[in-house]
């Protein structure tokens, strides 16, 4: 059985290991795989400036440990818990911990959180700025980051060692909107002690990793909170397009 430590360390070590958020990845993998104290534990993911407040806020209204197995699915695949969290309690939590990364986005952002779901694609699509970035002239580079830093679904292809072919998901943008394009095929790396998939499994990715087998429902709650924070990333960029426009 997979503890929800060592599912955020599968999910969280991509970016850690590129040096994007958190302590060293070493720590990261001792820290979350071998230790056992909890005190630890709440050390390093703390480090995680971006996923702690959401683990916090589920786990406060579930009444559940921030790195209990649900509350960790919850934040980077979705599950049942993200319906329970009332969105002023949400919108609260969250307005010290992001409100300087949005800057004059902020109000805009704030008025989407009734509609979002504090999920690790709200984050990438709302609260990263990479979105607002699509309109200018760096949309290749603006799109590969936040389709990379996405979690994405696809089907296993093939397997070499740590290597895993997969068949899965893309995004678009066609000037207007995000929208998702066609499957591609990518070769990924198994993450922190992630177990061998077989060919046709459904899995899910974070960067240039491999992060977990995924289980039908959780395929659809991927899917779900992806196409619900897509959707409301369209909408608030549009609103801020013309704020913008007309200042």
């Amino acid at each position: 059985m997979t503890t929800g430590a060592a599912l955020f360390s599968r999910f969280a070590f991509p970016p850690n290991a590129l040096g994007y958020c958190g302590p060293p990845d070493s720590e990261l993998t001792h820290g979350l795989l071998n230790v056992d104290a909890a005190s630890e534990l709440a050390r390093v993911v703390k480090q995680f400036e971006g996923a702690w407040p959401y683990l916090e806020l589920i786990a406060g209204v579930s009444a559940k440990d921030p790195l209990d197995f649900e509350v960790v699915e919850a934040y980077w695949v979705g599950n049942q818990l993200l319906d329970s969290v009332d969105p002023l309690v949400w919108g609260n939590s969250i307005d010290d911990q992001f409100r300087g990364r949005a800057g004059s986005r902020w109000s805009t952002l704030s008025d989407g959180i009734v509609d979002g779901r504090p999920n690790h694609a709200f984050h990438v699509f709302c609260v990263y700025p990479w979105v607002g970035l699509l309109r200018t002239g760096f949309a290749d580079h603006a799109l590969e980051v936040i389709d990379r830093c996405r979690i994405r679904w696809g089907q296993v292809v093939s397997v070499a060692g740590d290597s895993v072919e997969v068949e899965g998901s893309s995004l678009l943008w066609d000037g207007r909107e995000i929208l998702m394009g066609p499957n591609r095929r990518e070769v990924v790396r198994r993450s922190v002690d992630v177990p061998v998939p077989s060919v046709g499994q459904a899995v899910a990715m974070h960067w240039d990793y491999m992060c977990a087998s995924l289980q039908p429902r959780q395929l659809a709650n991927l899917r779900l909170q992806s196409a619900r924070h897509i959707k409301l990333a369209n909408r608030l960029d549009r609103r801020l397009e013309k704020v913008f426009s007309s200042s």
